[in-house]
C-alpha cells in the first residue's frame, strides 16, 4: 500500500486526535490501520475544539480501545514519560495495538515494584511490548536487576491447553495466531530488540518446563500472558514463594472477553491460598502479594 498524493500528515492528526495524543506517525499509522478501519484522511474534522473546562480532563473525549470504554481521565496517554515508554512498546511488537490503559497499568506496576528488592518475570512475551516498555521507562540498565523473560517463542504449546480451551478453539485460534505473524517464531528479532539491556536475560521454551531455569530467589515483579491456564497457575505456584512481599503479579487476560478458564483457574488457586484477586477494566488481573 502506498500514501495517497494528497495524504496530509497534519489532516489525518486533525481528523484523528488519538493518533495525535498517542504520538504516533501518522502516515505509517494510516497505512497500516487507518485503510483497514476506514479512517479518513481527509475532510471535516469530526471534533470540534471544545470550551475549556476546569473540572474536565485534558483529554475531554471518551476512551475507547482494546475492549474499554471510558469518559474517566487517561491523561497519562499526553505524559511524556508514558509516551517514550508507549513508544518503546510499539517499536518492540512492529505495530500498535492501542494498548494504552493496559500499558499504564504495567508501567504502574512496575514503577511501584522497582521501589522493592527483587528481579523481574514475564511469563509470555512475544515480541516484547510490555516488557520492552517497562525497561525503557525504568532506564532498565541502572537498576542492578535481571528480567527473565519467558516465552516458547513459539505460539502455545498445545500439550498444555485445558479440555475446555480445546473445545472453545484455544488450537485454531493459535495456528492462526502464528500464520498471521501475531505471534512471533523469530527468537533472533527478539533478541536484538533486547539487545540494549544486558541484564534481559531470554528463556525459550514452554512453562512449567523452562521454570527451573529463572535463578533468582527474589523476585519484585511477575507478569503472566500466556493465553493458557495450565502454564499460568503452574507459574505462579511455582514462582510464588520467591516473590518478596509487597511484590506485585500482574495478569494480562485474567479478566479479558474469551479467556474465562484462565480466570477460573487463577480464582481457584488464589482461594486455596486465601487470596484475591483484583479484576480490573483492562481486563487484567492484579494481586499484590501480602
Amino acid at each position: 500500500m502506498t500514501l495517497p498524493d494528497d495524504f496530509s500528515p497534519d489532516k489525518y492528526l486533525e481528523l484523528h486526535p488519538d493518533v495525535l495524543k498517542a504520538g504516533l506517525n501518522p502516515a505509517l499509522h494510516y497505512l497500516k490501520f487507518g485503510i483497514p478501519e476506514g479512517r479518513a484522511y481527509k475532510g471535516a474534522a469530526r471534533y470540534v475544539e471544545k470550551k475549556y473546562n476546569p473540572l474536565h480532563p485534558k483529554i475531554d473525549e471518551t476512551y475507547h480501545h482494546d475492549g474499554l470504554a471510558s469518559r474517566h481521565n487517561h491523561d497519562f496517554m499526553i505524559d511524556p514519560a508514558f509516551r517514550a515508554a508507549y513508544g518503546r512498546g510499539v517499536a518492540a511488537a512492529g505495530m500498535d495495538y492501542n494498548w494504552f490503559w493496559r500499558v499504564h497499568v504495567g508501567l504502574w506496576a512496575a514503577r511501584s515494584a522497582a521501589k522493592l528488592t527483587g528481579d523481574f518475570v514475564e511469563c509470555g512475551v512475544n515480541r516484547g511490548f510490555l516488557s520492552s516498555a517497562i525497561m525503557h521507562d525504568l532506564d532498565w540498565n541502572k537498576t542492578n536487576r535481571v528480567f527473565y523473560l519467558l516465552d516458547t517463542f513459539a505460539g502455545l504449546d498445545e500439550r498444555y491447553l485445558s479440555d475446555e480451551e480445546r473445545e472453545g478453539g484455544v488450537s485454531e485460534r493459535n495456528r492462526r495466531e502464528i500464520t498471521s505473524g501475531f505471534y512471533t517464531t523469530n527468537l533472533e528479532s527478539v533478541k536484538q530488540n533486547f539487545a540494549e539491556w544486558p541484564r534481559a536475560t531470554i528463556i525459550q521454551g514452554s512453562i512449567p518446563d523452562t521454570l527451573p531455569q529463572i535463578d533468582s530467589t527474589q523476585i519484585a515483579f511477575l507478569h503472566i500472558d500466556l493465553n493458557c491456564t495450565i502454564p499460568e497457575v503452574a507459574a505462579i505456584d511455582y514462582l510464588w514463594d520467591r516473590l518478596v512481599p509487597n511484590a506485585f503479579v500482574l495478569l494480562d487476560d485474567y479478566a479479558y472477553f474469551g479467556y474465562q478458564p484462565q480466570k477460573e483457574g487463577m480464582d481457584q488457586w488464589a482461594e486455596k491460598m486465601n487470596l484475591s484477586i483484583l479484576s480490573l477494566p483492562t481486563g487484567q488481573g492484579l494481586l499484590i502479594k501480602p
